[in-house]
């Protein structure tokens, strides 16, 4: 693995299967599996040397990943970023090309709503068709509207 530069990880191990050796500089880490106490994915090592970023601190540190980094002393919750703070660009992220970084997907049910939507309407979009409103729904169940 020490050739790769991206890394994606989801399994339901309860051990650490990524070890911090087989993890070079300016390898990005996509951890998925872990989202549940007791799941490991991960060398709790592997965050003291990385920069951490999360969809949700809170389950990061508690269900997440990071569970066993933080517990272990590896990484400092403060020091575990949302990713959307990246993405509003208040955090830059990535500072060089040879930093570890690793995102801890916990999972948050809303995000996954928002993501789908978007996928949706752009779609929709992409088909030149509008998604039905929410009066235009009711208006087909009346019978009134042709959608």
């Amino acid at each position: 693995m020490t050739a790769a530069d991206v890394i994606i990880t989801i399994t339901s191990s309860n051990q650490p299967l990524l070890m911090a050796d087989h993890v070079t500089p300016g390898t990005y880490v996509v951890a998925m599996g872990a989202d549940t106490i007791g799941k490991q994915e991960i060398d709790p090592k592997l965050f003291s040397n990385a920069a951490v970023f999360t969809d949700e601190v809170a389950q990061s540190v508690t269900i997440g990943e990071a569970q066993y980094a933080v517990a272990a002393g590896f990484v400092d919750t403060d020091a575990i970023v949302p990713i959307g703070r990246v993405i509003n660009g208040d955090h830059a992220g990535r500072t060089n090309e040879r930093q570890i970084t690793i995102f801890d997907g916990t999972g948050v049910g809303l995000q996954d709503l928002a993501l789908a939507s978007v996928a949706m309407r752009r779609l929709m979009r992409e088909r030149r068709q509008e998604l039905p409103s929410r009066q235009n729904r009711t208006l087909k169940r009346a019978g009134k509207l042709a959608i």
